[in-house]
């Protein structure tokens, strides 16, 4: 699953750094087909559903002494309803204020304590929560998050306190940042449908118009063992781990399942357009969007690897062309954002201030069309290959094998989204027989002039100055 997101393209451009913008030689990997993958991916040991719902899988792994946990509930921004956006990135915070049996924060202190690690996310189709932890610890993770998922403490006090602190992370990771009131923008207009539209993070007066009791029914809605899937991955015997599985989450009574939402999204058959004006953006910039099919559309391995070929890498085609050969840009990136409902094709490039917006998108929509018009050379396809095959097995890569947490995170995805770990292996084989051909088919029937979505950024003093040749026309 490719999950370069708005926030990713920004985070590879404002961090120099970023592997995303490093090129990847082709002969450091070789070249992979799928009779040569290893099968499965992430061998698993046990899959079992208790009675309520709640399915596991384990994945023995005895090479290190550690042990990770992932838990992912079936739950994100498109399951909100107008009004109350916010909410699940809203819990994501309130799953740390305390239960029955743990005072508030020390769900952290327990576990750093041990010698682990912790975190959570939320995304428009999902939230998970992980502890990474020496693998005698294991059974700490799981009292800490059956205990949750039994008993949280929805109490007014932590709701007001939660409140002020996710208004506060708005301000600072969104409204504050340069390009990220645009990265809205671009899905709130590309987008039809509300629940694929409004950003996780909601609105201030949605969360201030919110209840502690609707937090408390949004827990009773989502928050059950039916409404989730947990993998545990790491240095430990499955048939004891079982057990233990069985101890502390098999008595939470399950719920009824929760109703789903519509995502279905139609056709864009006209350009969409609008600006947006940047305070904190210091060069002017544009946002380019399609829609584009959902996670495992027969489509979406043509997808990662035209954003490989368009988009990744110093050797990119973008790169080549706007930074290094015609050097009008800063940053030019690109990315397949696949979800389970419908996904988008992004683009994002920051400008220097010399150049013409028209220009500047010209140049864009020229390599578009040379994506369009002739195949990728098959030196370009290995190369996008490797490419993809690294986040899966270099040790550096969030997902990558070598990590039991990227494994753990990866069995409980899939397991939720689509019933089966080997989906796997699946993604990963349709990604590896994608062809040159593939790779044009797609550019032709997704990045159409006529369903492109358009956000152009000025800056502050750009704005003015267009102001005031207006006046001065006038």
């Amino acid at each position: 699953m490719t999950k370069k997101s708005l926030r990713r393209i920004l985070q590879s451009m404002l961090c120099s750094a970023s592997a995303a913008m490093v090129s990847w030689p082709v002969s450091t990997v070789a070249p992979a087909t799928a009779a040569t993958l290893q099968k499965p991916l992430i061998p698993v040991t046990r899959d079992f559903t208790l009675p309520n719902g709640l399915r596991v899988l384990l994945s023995e792994d005895h090479s290190v002494p550690v042990a990770a946990l992932a838990i992912v509930y079936d739950v994100g921004a498109r399951d909100e309803r107008k009004g109350r956006s916010g909410f699940a990135h809203f819990f994501e915070h309130m799953m740390f204020q305390g239960s029955e049996n743990v005072a508030k924060m020390d769900h952290f202190k327990y576990v750093e304590g041990a010698g682990g690690t912790l975190n959570a996310s939320t995304h428009p189709d999902f939230t998970n929560y992980f502890e990474k932890v020496p693998s005698n610890q294991i059974e700490l993770a799981l009292w800490l998050e059956a205990d949750r998922m039994r008993s949280l403490k929805v109490t007014p006090e932590n709701f007001k306190n939660q409140l002020e602190t996710v208004k506060e992370e708005k301000r600072q990771s969104i409204d504050n940042q340069p390009y990220m009131p645009a990265a809205i923008k671009l899905e709130e207009l590309l987008f039809d449908n509300w629940s694929n539209q409004h950003p996780v993070i909601g609105s201030f007066e949605d969360l201030d118009a919110a209840k502690v009791d609707d937090i408390r029914a949004f827990f009773k809605i989502y928050y059950a063992p039916n409404n989730a899937v947990m993998a545990i991955v790491g240095d430990f015997d499955a048939a004891t781990m079982q057990k233990l599985v069985e101890k502390y989450f098999a008595t939470i009574p399950k719920v009824e399942a929760p109703p789903k939402p519509s995502v279905a999204e139609g056709p864009q058959k006209t350009p969409k357009k609008t600006t947006v004006v940047d305070s904190h953006a210091k060069l002017p910039a544009f946002w380019l969007g399609w829609k584009a099919p959902p996670r495992r559309d027969p489509d979406g391995p043509a997808l990662v690897m035209l954003e490989k070929v368009l988009a990744s890498g110093e050797s990119s085609r973008l790169y080549q062309r706007m930074i290094k050969g015609d050097q009008v840009a800063i940053n030019a990136d690109a990315g397949y954002d696949s979800r389970r409902g419908p996904g988008a094709f992004e683009a994002f490039v920051v400008y220097k201030a010399e150049n013409k917006i028209d220009k500047v998108q010209d140049i864009v929509w020229s390599e578009i069309e040379k994506l369009q018009k002739e195949p990728v050379t098959t030196e370009e396809l290995e190369k996008a290959r490797n490419q993809y095959l690294r986040k899966y097995f270099s040790s550096s890569g969030y997902s990558s094998l070598q990590r039991s947490l990227g494994r753990a995170e990866m069995l409980a995805e899939n397991t939720l989204f689509y019933g089966d770990p080997k989906t796997i292996d699946e993604d990963l084989e349709a990604v590896m027989k994608v062809t040159t051909a593939d790779i044009q088919r797609v550019a032709k029937k997704y990045l159409t002039r006529d369903g492109i979505t358009i956000v152009d950024i000025e800056t502050v003093a750009e704005g003015k100055e267009k102001d005031k040749e207006k006046k001065d026309k006038s």
